[in-house]
């Protein structure tokens, strides 16, 4: 029994190495406001002046208090003394010193003003004055804050006692100190102790300053536990004076006049026997020693988990001792190896770890094939950069100095190329999205072995970013090529190609469709005004985008006449009767007096600066100057390249969406994931390479040997445990 508590000071003083409070060890915390006289009750069992004194918070950090009995010798007194775990090398013989190294140490954790600190400071006193006994002195509760201390010390000071005193598993024992002369129910130090311990099964009350009670008033219910029953009782103890204190009255003088007080006092004299420092001490050191022998075995099963954990844990850092050539190059196959097998599994869909909240590797590609690309090349509108003036002068350039019979084929050329170039732009975007996303899955891959080694890891990054590079540039070329191979000859015979007369048929039968609605328009106005006046007027017809024109904007209704503008004259029966047949008209010798075009129109000459003027002109001539309407053959030749051109381009559109991934994955994707591994091992398993490539990360190698330390330490306490059993 008596070796319980030099036992539990032995795992404190294991685990202060490490600092580490991963094991709770039964102690006994003394808890009491400022005025309490808290630090006179420990400077009492010590038999001790060695604590800081002043106004205000005095105790500004944990104190950890291990007191340790040393046997007198038959022929020499014992010497005591004092260290401090800081300073282990050093010895304290004199406790004033002892008092100055508390307040140096405390203003080097603490700062200069008033502030607490939850930074512990450990104190070990071999005396043959005291008992084996391990108490920890917090900073006195406080309710004003004094000079310079934080506005918020009462809330910083509670909530450190708080974290001590509840403890889990109940390894601690509460000291609660109050003063006699001060009403319980204001006591701050059973406040807090009953909000952790309600029911009074871990805490021990201390009365002081019993002497100081106003005349004719005890604290005899008190001590017996009639006001507030506690399982460990109240002690009254009778403190120095603070005239004493600064007389110095010795320590022992103190404890006699102690022991007088309550053996004459009327009230006390019944309880004198379990009154008083020594009797406080005595029992303080059996509850601990009671308390050590019940938490012991939770103690050593915690110890024991302690050490599975982390034994785990630095397995997983792997072994550091490396040695030999054939060592590391076997290492280094293995984590390459294992790198290029978690490449190709991204990019296949077969890796183990796949999330399941959003897509990854290889599905991310075939979202960009079949989304983004898809998305891209659908929303070119072809021929939607055209206006009926490119389309005309087109026409006409391609004609040269002669007047045309057919529609010319150079004309469809001229305008179908610009625009199969428009799917250039998205190809080459795609072919960058899928680069970028291999790029993505390149630096997702790697275990937690390989994290180790942080130059190795950047070298496989390295080498694979660069084969990626390496078939990026044919990867655009190729697609860029499949592009110029579309533009490079324009195959009027492909078969799903609508054709030149499959175009005017689907012209004929649209404006067919057009004149019935009219038709029915003009029935419905007879219907409501009983006057319909159709004029014939092309020049201010409305354009549909695909289909020509439809009706004009100006709809007037001057005296109840609606004069409504429809197509061109062929959409009137009457008119189309006195005409040739349509594909005759189209590709034959229309009258020229329809066409309207300035440079048809015979010129006239006035003057001499009029020539000037024209010559002028010429530099800049387009055929929409001078002219403010189409004719009808110029409105047909306009629909039919646009009916051609969008035929054509959707049909390279298709080839395009169609070939442009098969090429990526070929030479991009497939080339990639299947030469990775090949160039992994050609780059980098050479033996000049294995010592820098398998230099651990630093910030690894602390973790490893903090682990190393603390598994040492936990085998060490559970030694200790074993031995003690």
């Amino acid at each position: 029994m008596n070796d319980l508590i030099p036992l539990v000071n032995k795992l404190q003083d294991v685990f202060n190495t490490i600092g580490s409070d991963t094991v709770d060890l039964p102690q006994i915390i003394v808890v009491g406001s400022q005025s309490s006289g808290k630090s006179s009750v420990l400077e009492n069992i010590v038999q001790r002046d060695f604590l800081p004194r002043g106004n205000g918070i005095v105790t500004r950090r944990p104190l950890v208090l291990q007191l340790v009995n040393i046997h007198a010798n038959e022929d020499s007194e014992p010497e005591e003394y004092g260290e401090f775990l800081h300073a282990s090398n050093q010895k304290f013989t004199d406790f004033a010193e002892i008092r100055k190294e508390i307040e140096a140490e405390t203003a080097r954790i603490a700062g200069q003003n008033k502030g607490i600190s939850r930074s512990p400071m450990q104190l070990k006193i071999y005396s043959p004055n005291v008992l084996n006994l391990t108490l920890v002195d917090l900073p006195g509760l406080t309710k004003i804050p004094v000079g310079d201390q934080p506005t918020d010390i009462e809330n910083q000071t509670r909530n450190l006692i708080s974290d001590y005193i509840s403890k889990p598993n109940r390894h601690v024992i509460i000291l609660a100190v109050s003063a006699a002369n001060v009403d319980l129910v204001n006591s701050e130090s059973l406040k807090l102790a009953k909000q952790v311990d309600p029911e009074g099964r871990r805490t021990i009350g201390v009365l002081t300053k019993l002497d100081l009670m106003d005349a004719g008033t005890n604290a005899l219910e008190i001590l017996t536990g009639r006001v507030l029953p506690l399982k460990l009782g109240f002690i009254g103890v009778v403190n120095r004076s603070q005239q004493d204190i600064v007389g110095n009255k010795p320590m022992v003088e103190a404890l006699k006049s102690e022991a007088e007080f309550f053996k004459h006092h009327r009230a006390y004299r019944s309880i004198a026997s379990r009154c008083g420092t020594p009797f406080l001490a005595k029992t303080l050191n059996n509850i601990l020693m009671n308390h050590i022998r019940e938490r012991l075995p939770d103690i050593k099963t915690r110890i024991n988990t302690l050490i599975g954990q982390t034994s785990h844990e630095l397995m997983s850092y792997g072994d550091s001792t490396l040695e030999g050539k054939s060592n590391r190059g076997a290492l280094i196959l293995r984590l390459l190896t294992k790198f290029a097998s978690d490449f190709v599994s991204s990019i296949d869909g077969t890796s183990s770890d796949i999330s399941t909240k959003e897509l990854c590797g290889g599905a991310r590609i075939y979202y960009i094939f079949n989304n983004v690309f898809g998305a891209a090349l659908e929303s070119i509108r072809p021929g939607g950069n055209l206006t009926v003036q490119d389309i005309r002068t087109a026409i006409r350039n391609s004609t040269g100095p002669r007047p045309s019979l057919f529609v010319p084929e150079i004309a469809f050329d001229l305008l179908v190329k610009p625009q199969i170039l428009l799917l250039l732009q998205p190809s080459l975007r795609c072919v960058d999205l899928v680069y970028e996303e291999l790029m993505k899955i390149c630096h997702g891959c790697g275990s937690v072995e390989l994290s180790r080694y942080p130059r190795l890891h950047a070298k496989l990054l390295e080498v694979v970013s660069d084969l990626l590079r390496e078939r990026l540039a044919p990867t655009s070329e190729y697609v860029e090529s499949l592009i110029s191979i579309q533009h490079a000859y324009i195959n009027t015979n492909h078969p799903d190609f609508i054709g030149g007369g499959a175009a005017i048929s689907d012209l004929v039968r649209k404006n067919e469709r057009k004149r019935r609605e009219f038709e029915k328009l003009n029935r419905r106005s007879n219907n409501s005004s009983g006057v319909l006046n159709v004029s014939v007027q092309s020049s201010v017809v409305s354009k549909d985008e695909n289909d020509g024109p439809l009706v004009s904007d100006n709809l007037k209704e001057p005296g109840g006449t609606k004069d409504i503008n429809l197509h061109n004259g062929m959409n009137n029966p009457s008119s189309w009767a006195q005409r040739e047949s349509f594909l005759t008209y189209f590709f034959g010798s229309g009258n020229k007096t329809d066409r309207t075009v300035l440079p048809d129109q015979p010129i006239s000459i006035r003057n001499p600066r009029d020539i000037e003027e024209l010559e002028h002109k010429l530099e800049h001539i387009s055929l929409d100057e001078g002219v403010n309407h189409l004719t009808e053959r110029e409105e047909l030749e306009t629909q039919l390249i646009r009916s051609l051109i969008t035929s054509y381009f959707d049909l390279v559109r298709k080839a395009i969406q169609d070939t442009v991934p098969k090429a990526i994955m070929h030479h991009l994707v497939n080339r990639s994931r299947e030469t990775v591994q090949n160039r992994l091992v050609e780059e980098l398993y050479k033996e000049e390479l294995f010592a820098d490539l398998l230099q651990e990360d630093e910030n690894l190698t602390n973790e490893r040997q903090k682990c190393k330390t603390m598994l040492e330490v936990y085998r060490e306490a559970f030694e200790i445990i074993n031995e003690a059993m």
